[in-house]
């Protein structure tokens, strides 16, 4: 995922901090031996079958339709690219504070609600300073202390999985973020045994377009492009 996605910037005052020490030991030392690595992009890991499901029939309708809520283990942030001196960091942030609920359609097919809830000014990285950049400069978050997704159009699938199975779908809806509400369309991968259900995803966006400006400190500037990233758990 590179050259870009759970909610936004996040480098700043942190960069002057950070930068000292990048200049000192140079920027590929730092990306390599410093900086805490990025990471990984929310997967469920694919679309085959687990063996020990293979012989089960797909879940019923029944086992699927219905409210579900986003509980525990549940994590949303961002990933944003830097150019340190010439040399690409990538940083990501992440944060528990994750609520929302979805609402499944009796055929079990369809996605046919969702609200997805974050609270951005809890999203951390490996360091303080760019966090605290990002709360109190980029997002605003004593003005907006949350960012949220609502789905506007039903996300189907063509039938439904076995237990444990991963799918796709795309998911069409809302993302709110600093103030600013734009569309947005997602591929969001699910996975259900029929009593809880897991999702993953990544939204990419253009932070101009949410009124944040990616900074620009000459030695280290950030790309105006990231994303937008979750994993999510949900139970009945």
């Amino acid at each position: 995922m590179k050259k870009s996605h759970k909610i936004l910037l996040g480098v700043g005052a942190g960069v002057l901090v950070l930068g000292g020490v990048a200049a000192v030991a140079g920027p590929a030392i730092y990306r390599d031996l410093i900086a805490a690595p990025a990471a990984e992009a929310p997967t469920l890991g694919g679309g085959d079958v687990p063996a020990e499901s293979q012989a089960v029939a797909s879940l019923a309708p029944e086992q699927v339709a219905g409210e579900w809520s986003i509980s525990e283990g549940s994590e949303a942030g961002y990933r944003v690219d830097e150019v340190l001196n010439g040399t690409d960091v990538t940083v990501t942030g992440r944060t528990p504070g994750v609520t929302g609920s979805f609402t499944v359609g009796a055929d079990g097919l369809s996605l046919d609600a969702a609200s997805v809830v974050v609270d951005v000014a809890s999203i951390t990285t490996d360091s303080g300073s760019r966090d605290a950049y990002f709360r109190d400069q980029a997002l605003r978050t004593s003005e907006f202390p949350e960012a949220t997704f609502t789905l506007t159009e039903p996300a189907t699938v063509a039938q439904l999985p076995r237990a444990g199975e991963t799918v796709e779908a795309t998911a069409t809806g809302e993302l709110t973020l600093a103030g600013q509400t734009r569309p947005v369309t997602v591929r969001v991968e699910l996975r259900s045994d029929g009593t809880t259900a897991e999702l993953a995803g990544s939204i990419p966006i253009t932070f101009a377009d949410y009124g944040v400006t990616a900074p620009d400190l000459g030695f280290v500037s950030v790309e105006p492009e990231g994303f937008v990233e979750f994993q999510l758990v949900a139970t009945r």
